[in-house]
C-alpha cells in the first residue's frame, strides 16, 4: 500500500479530532432577543467544554472542505471515533482530479483501508502515526479538549447546529495546541466554534486550512453513544 494513502487515512481521523459541515444550518434562534451582553462569556464556555470533552468516550464526526483546500487530497469524511483510538468511517479523496471513496477502520495497532484496490488492506498504525497518532483525538492533554481549553474568543450569538442549541464563538485556536493535531501548523488560527447550550460539548468548528485559501468544517454528534468497532 502506498504511504500517502496511509497518511491520508490518518489525517481523516486527525481532522475529526479538531474542533464541521456536510450542510450549513439556518441559525433558527440566532439573535432571538439575546443581546451580546446576555450571552455567556466565551472563556466560561470554552473552559466548560474542555472539561466535558475530556470525559467523552465516543463521538460521530463529519468533515467538509470548501474552496482551495489540499489536505493530503482529502475532500470529506464521516465516521465514529473512540477515546481508545479506534475509529471507522468513509473518506473522499482527490486522486488526480477524480474523487475516490474509501472505507477505513482503525482497531488496536492496525489501520485497515478499502476502496482503491477493491479489498481490505492493512497498514501498521505506527506508519500512520508518523503523521498523526489517532489516540490523541480524545486524549485530554493533547486532543480536542486541550485545543478548546486553550482557545480564546467572543460569544457572538446563539444558533442551532443539527438540532442542538449552541453558542457561536469567534476566536483564536492556539497554534501550539493545534500543532499536536495538524502537522505543519506553527501559528495561531482564527476560527469559529459552536458549543452546546444543554451540554457544553463542541458541535461544530470551522477554520481556514493552514497556509491555504479554503475552509475546513467539522461537526460532532452522538457523544458517548454506544460504539462497536470490529476489524473487517
Amino acid at each position: 500500500m502506498r504511504r500517502p494513502l496511509a497518511f491520508a487515512s490518518a489525517l481523516v481521523l486527525l481532522l475529526a479530532g479538531l474542533v464541521g459541515c456536510t450542510e450549513r444550518d439556518t441559525p433558527a434562534d440566532a439573535g432571538a432577543g439575546a443581546a451580546a451582553d446576555q450571552l455567556p462569556a466565551a472563556a466560561e464556555l470554552l473552559a466548560a467544554a474542555g472539561t466535558e470533552l475530556a470525559a467523552v468516550k465516543t463521538a460521530r464526526f463529519s468533515i467538509d472542505t470548501e474552496g482551495a483546500v489540499d489536505l493530503l487530497g482529502i475532500r470529506g469524511a464521516s465516521g465514529v471515533i473512540t477515546s481508545t483510538g479506534d475509529a471507522e468511517g468513509e473518506a473522499r479523496l482527490d486522486q488526480g482530479g477524480n474523487v475516490v471513496e474509501l472505507s477505513f477502520v482503525i482497531k488496536g495497532q492496525t489501520l485497515h483501508v478499502k476502496g482503491l484496490t477493491g479489498g481490505w488492506q492493512q497498514v501498521p498504525l505506527s506508519l500512520a502515526a508518523s503523521v498523526y497518532d489517532p489516540s490523541a483525538m480524545l486524549t485530554p492533554d493533547r486532543g480536542v479538549a486541550h485545543l478548546v481549553r486553550t482557545a480564546s474568543g467572543t460569544t457572538e450569538a446563539r444558533e442551532t447546529v443539527d438540532g442542538a442549541p449552541s453558542y457561536r464563538i469567534s476566536g483564536t485556536l492556539n497554534g501550539a495546541a493545534l500543532a499536536a493535531l495538524v502537522p505543519g501548523v506553527t501559528d495561531d488560527v482564527t476560527g469559529t466554534l459552536w458549543i452546546g447550550v444543554d451540554r457544553p460539548v463542541l458541535h461544530r468548528a470551522s477554520f481556514p486550512a493552514p497556509g491555504q485559501s479554503g475552509t475546513v468544517t467539522v461537526t460532532f454528534s452522538d457523544f458517548d453513544a454506544p460504539v462497536t468497532i470490529r476489524e473487517p
